[in-house]
């Protein structure tokens, strides 16, 4: 394989055209590994930029992520660039942006029926907004990433049981879609809430590498998820059903092996 092509944050910058998102290379940060599927499920071409590591230079003592604060007033990973509209840092102005853009022959992720809408927009969030399955998986250890979401020890105490509550949730809701002879989250079709949870899904999943390939940058991230799968809280929820989505959707859907950059192992 062709080494993959990462353009710097400036370069993205002064784009006038095409959809830039920022990427770690070897690393599937979730948000931008899920905006990527995003983008490939609605036929978006996209440029890879390389998003700028949390610390300090130890060169120049800099704050490396200064130059993203001052394009996008915040540090999160990804930041989506497009044409020369204001930067998306947030999933649902991301997803709307995708959608709007999307290739008219691609489905449809933002059902057009409201009340199915409300579903889609609500099982979404309980995995990626403030207190969901992400923010809690997080904050289950002491670190940087943690601590930016708010790590106490009370918090983390808790977080594995909010984990396991919306992994029943989900399940519940697969095995009552099954019933109505449905694959997916919402109705009949395919929509963002399958392919956000599906990719979500593998911060607590053992995910094998035909789906998520090994890198440099990525092996002790995989192995920090696959110890979540293991939490005594967390394992008893998860079932059958929501590993079957995760491959369902990804293998049908998403582009695999996951295309991350970085240095395969």
């Amino acid at each position: 394989m062709d080494k993959l092509e990462f353009v710097t944050l400036d370069e993205a910058a002064k784009m006038q055209g095409g959809t830039r998102i920022t990427f770690i290379p070897g690393v599937q940060a979730l948000y931008a590994e899920a905006l990527k599927n995003i983008c490939y499920v609605k036929k978006i071409p996209i440029i890879r930029a390389l998003h700028p590591m949390m610390g300090v230079d130890k060169e120049t003592g800099e704050d490396r992520q200064a130059r993203l604060y001052e394009l996008t007033s915040q540090t999160s990973l990804p930041t989506m660039l497009h044409n020369e509209e204001r930067p998306r840092n947030v999933w649902t102005e991301q997803l709307a942006l995708a959608e709007a853009i999307g290739a008219p022959d691609s489905p449809l992720l933002i059902p057009e029926d409201f009340e199915s809408r409300v579903d889609m927009f609500g099982l979404c969030a309980v995995v990626l907004a403030e207190d969901g399955l992400v923010w809690n998986m997080r904050i289950m250890n002491d670190g940087p990433l943690g601590r930016k979401y708010g790590y106490s020890e009370a918090a983390s105490a808790a977080a594995p049981a909010k984990v396991a509550k919306v992994l029943a949730l989900l399940d519940r809701r697969l095995q009552s879609q099954a019933e109505q002879g449905s694959k997916y989250l919402v109705g009949s079709a395919v929509s963002a809430a399958d392919i956000y949870w599906a990719t979500m899904s593998m911060c607590v999943t053992a995910t094998p590498p035909d789906l998520m390939p090994v890198t440099q940058q990525n092996q002790g991230m995989l192995k920090f998820f696959a110890a979540n799968a293991k939490n005594p809280v967390i394992a008893e929820a998860l079932s059958p059903r929501i590993e079957d989505h995760q491959r369902y959707i990804l293998t049908t859907y998403c582009e695999t092996p996951a295309v991350l950059g970085g240095d395969p192992l």
